[in-house]
């Protein structure tokens, strides 16, 4: 017969040593998993990026050869679905150069549109900046460029990317990527701080006599070369974080490295480019030309997406565009080691940034386009997007304590005028 006191203390035992085994906590995350992760958060952010941007190059190829208000309605919607999961990839632009080095392709802004099409001449006219930014190589199959004479007669992928884009090495000959495309779907905003987005016709997609603005085979021509384009670029992007990917090798060889581009493109993209750049600067001036997204009115889109795209490589997560939620070792768990502090307070602010940015988003979806948010006086306006750019700042601070505390060297993030010195966006 067995004795009931042993066997009662080796229940006891048991017990004892299944709690502890629940209780323990998980191991903390390693640099090396926190990187690796991060570079598939980034392969699969960009995958669909491509994914949606094929989706747009049919779109497109729809519109193309069978214009009707119908396929533009739906081009538009692609872009618009497009830019979703590319948004959330500029969180990788800052800390890699070779995504920063690429992205100038796919996501440049401003541009000066009328490089490529027709635009209002009573309020878009010559640049001395820009001797290019009235070319309208639709319109001109011969041009002169840098004293040679170009031949543009068939419009290619090479043409916009070799010829045209930043010729003459001006930044704002912006010949290919998302915003040459939505120029094309949209065209110009000419509601300045008033309600309404741009309005092309779809009849400047048309054939024969019922073609507007002129020149509509040359402007789909240049709509599906710069699709394709756009569609190209992307696949390789995607495949630089594949599994022999530079752009993972790069972060996943060294881990510390790794860490530094992590959270450089967090603190970059937060204060100097969206905080500054995107935001308070076109609020300072009042200027409808600086929204990222001005001809589809999609800004408060951008804007959103970013910011969530800034939490993601933080917290380690990523929502895929099929409803997949990718999660793993994340610098939250590495920070909240060190000092839960710290951790708390940043998770804290990232989500108070993604919200001051979802009330943007709300108001321009409820009718208060961000173009009106940005008219002098405007205080409703004026409040909602301060409100972002004062998150955003705060919460860059907390990044740059996350920086000191996995012991880090010192992150000299992108900075505004807008931000460090007002006085001279006005000089």
């Amino acid at each position: 017969m067995k004795n009931p006191r042993l066997v009662k203390n080796s229940r006891l035992v048991l017990a004892a040593l299944l709690s502890t085994t629940l209780a323990a906590p998980a191991l903390a995350a390693d640099p090396a998993g926190v990187v690796a992760h991060y570079a598939d958060i980034a392969e699969a952010s960009y995958g669909d990026s491509l994914a949606t941007a094929r989706v747009l190059r049919e779109s497109l190829g729809n519109l193309v050869a069978q214009p009707s208000q119908e396929t533009l309605d739906a081009a538009r919607s692609a872009w618009l679905a497009a830019r979703v999961p590319y948004q959330q990839t500029e969180a990788f632009r800052f800390g890699n150069a070779l995504v920063d080095d690429w992205e100038g392709r796919v996501n440049a802004w401003p541009l000066d549109e009328g490089l490529i099409d027709y635009v209002d001449a009573a309020s878009y006219g010559e640049s001395e900046e820009n001797p290019l930014a009235t070319l309208n190589v639709i319109a001109n199959p011969k041009f002169t460029l840098s004293g040679n004479e170009i031949d543009a007669t068939t419009i290619t992928p090479a043409l916009i990317a070799d010829v045209l884009q930043e010729a003459d090495g001006i930044e704002a000959n912006v010949a290919s990527g998302y915003h040459a495309i939505e120029f094309l779907l949209w065209g110009q905003d000419l509601n300045g701080t008033g309600p309404g987005a741009g309005n092309r016709p779809w009849t400047d997609y048309a054939t024969g006599d019922a073609c507007t603005g002129g020149n509509c085979d040359r402007r789909a021509a240049y709509l599906i070369a710069a699709s394709d384009l756009l569609v190209s670029d992307l696949e390789e992007m995607t495949g630089n974080w594949g599994a022999e990917g530079e752009a993972r090798k790069a972060v996943v060889q060294d881990p510390s490295a790794g860490l530094m581009a992590i959270l450089t493109g967090m603190g970059s993209l937060s204060y100097g480019e969206l905080a500054g750049e995107r935001m308070k600067l076109g609020l300072m001036l009042s200027d409808p030309e600086e929204e990222h997204d001005c001809f589809s009115d999609n800004t408060h889109n951008s804007h959103y997406y970013d910011g969530l795209g800034i939490r993601n490589v933080y917290l380690g997560e990523y929502t895929r565009i099929d409803g997949t939620r990718l999660t793993g070792p994340s610098v939250s768990e590495l920070v909240a080691v060190k000092d839960t502090a710290v951790d708390t307070q940043l998770k804290a602010e990232l989500d108070s940034s993604v919200a001051a940015l979802n009330a943007i988003k709300t108001a321009a979806e409820e009718g208060f386009a961000y173009d009106q948010m940005l008219e002098a006086g405007n205080e409703k306006g004026e409040k909602l997007i301060m409100g972002a750019v004062n998150a955003l700042v705060t919460q860059t601070a907390s990044i740059e304590r996350a920086v000191s505390v996995l012991g880090l060297s010192k992150i000299d993030f992108e900075g505004s005028d807008s931000l460090d010195n007002p006085n001279a966006v006005f000089q």
